[in-house]
Formats: structure tokens, sequence, C-alpha cells
């Protein structure tokens, strides 16, 4: 029942419709120049050895994992007594179902 929560970003005013102007449009250059770099860069991680790849996957497993909201054990108790009284519900249910069934069979065989 673990939940990750995300910000959500959204474009209020469509601003893809707008014309970029010169000084966007050299926003845009140096960001596709630091996307080149990234690749480059990311030729060099492949090249890193073995252990130095799993490090680096567990210091992003350990900053994703305080990234989840864990709820608090009175909502885990909570959850539980729920869920096993309804289990009870339903297995009552299809119970008495089942003896109903079979008594009307049993008064028409």
């Amino acid at each position: 029942m673990a939940e990750v929560r995300k910000k959500v970003v959204e474009d209020k005013y469509n601003t893809s419709k707008i014309k970029k102007t010169e000084k966007t449009e050299k926003k845009v250059e140096s960001k596709n120049d630091k996307k080149v770099s990234k690749k480059q860069d990311s030729s060099k991680e492949e090249k890193k050895s073995l252990f130095v790849r799993f490090r680096i996957f567990c210091n992003g497993v350990k900053s994703e994992f305080h990234k989840v909201h864990w709820t608090s054990k009175n909502d885990m108790i909570k959850y539980s007594i729920s869920s096993i009284i309804f289990i009870i519900f339903c297995s009552v249910f299809f119970y008495a179902i089942d003896i109903l069934f079979a008594f009307i069979r049993s008064l028409f065989a």
C-alpha cells in the first residue's frame, strides 16, 4: 500500500502556439548542446566497472525509496480489520446463498 507522490506540471496557457524569440531559440540550442554532452558522458558511464554501476544503482534505489509515502501503523490496522471483515461478510453471504439454493433444490427434487 505504498504510494509515490508525484508533482504534476500543467501547461495552463498552451504555450506551444507562441512564437519563439531569438532568446528562447538560443536557450533551446544551449539545451540541445547539453543533451549532446550528456550522451557523451553516458558513453563514459558504460565503461565503469560493475561494482561502481551497482553502487550507483543502489544510490538511485535509496533516493526513490525516500520518495515513497508509507502509511502509519494505525491506518494499516484499520485496513487489515476492514479487509478481514469484508472477507468474512462475503464468505457468509455466499454460504447463505448456497444453503438457500440447496433448500430450493431439495423442495423440487
